[in-house]
C-alpha cells in the first residue's frame, strides 16, 4: 500500500479540492441564477469583453439581458453573442487549481503560479470570446459553431494543459530532484 501513497494523495488533494472549489461555486452561483441574473463575474467577463473589441476599434458594449441569467455582447449595433455562465470560464479554473494543488509543491511557489495561471486564463478566455464574437457578427458565421464548440475550447483547455506541464516541468519535478539529493 506504501507504494501508491503519492496516487492516493494526489486524488485526494485534486478530488477535495474540486469538490470544495465545485461546492463554493454552486452556493455562489445559487444567489444569482435562479432569480435570472446574471452573476457579478460573467458580467465582468462580458464587460471586458467589450472592453477588448473597443480598444480594437470596434464598438461595443455589454448589457444585461432582461430576466435572462446572461448578458448580450453587441457588436457594431447588432447583439453578437449572449454571455452566460459557462462563458466565465470559472469551471475551467477550478479544474486547473484543483491540479495544481494536487502538486502542491511550497505555499509561495504555488500561490504565485496559481494567480499567475489563472489571470493568464482569464486573459485567454477574454481573447477567445472576443474573437469568437468576431467571427460571430462579421467573418466566417458559417464556422461559428464550429469554432465556439470545438476550437476555442480546444485553446482554453490547450492553455491550461501547458500550465500544467510547466508546473510539473519546473516547479513539482525540480522539487523532486532536489528531494532525491
Amino acid at each position: 500500500m506504501k507504494e501508491f501513497k503519492p496516487l492516493i494523495l494526489f486524488l485526494a488533494r485534486f478530488l477535495g479540492t474540486y469538490i470544495l472549489l465545485s461546492f463554493i461555486y454552486k452556493l455562489y452561483l445559487d444567489q444569482y441564477i435562479p432569480f435570472n441574473n446574471p452573476d457579478p463575474f460573467t458580467k465582468f467577463t462580458s464587460d471586458t469583453t467589450a472592453f477588448v473589441l473597443n480598444k480594437t476599434g470596434q464598438i461595443a458594449y455589454s448589457n444585461i439581458a432582461i430576466n435572462q441569467p446572461w448578458m448580450h455582447l453587441t457588436l457594431n449595433g447588432k447583439i453578437a453573442s449572449i454571455i452566460n455562465e459557462g462563458c466565465n470560464a470559472i469551471s475551467v479554473a477550478i479544474i486547473f487549481v484543483s491540479f495544481i494543488i494536487a502538486f502542491y509543491t511550497k505555499a509561495k511557489e504555488t500561490f504565485l503560479f496559481t494567480v499567475i495561471g489563472l489571470l493568464l486564463l482569464f486573459v485567454m478566455n477574454i481573447s477567445r470570446i472576443a474573437l469568437l464574437n468576431y467571427i460571430f457578427r462579421y467573418h466566417y458565421k458559417e464556422y461559428g459553431k464550429i469554432a465556439h464548440d470545438y476550437f476555442f475550447p480546444a485553446i482554453i483547455y490547450g492553455s491550461i494543459v501547458v500550465l500544467w506541464i510547466v508546473w510539473i516541468k519546473f516547479f513539482v519535478a525540480k522539487k523532486n530532484i532536489k528531494n532525491a539529493k
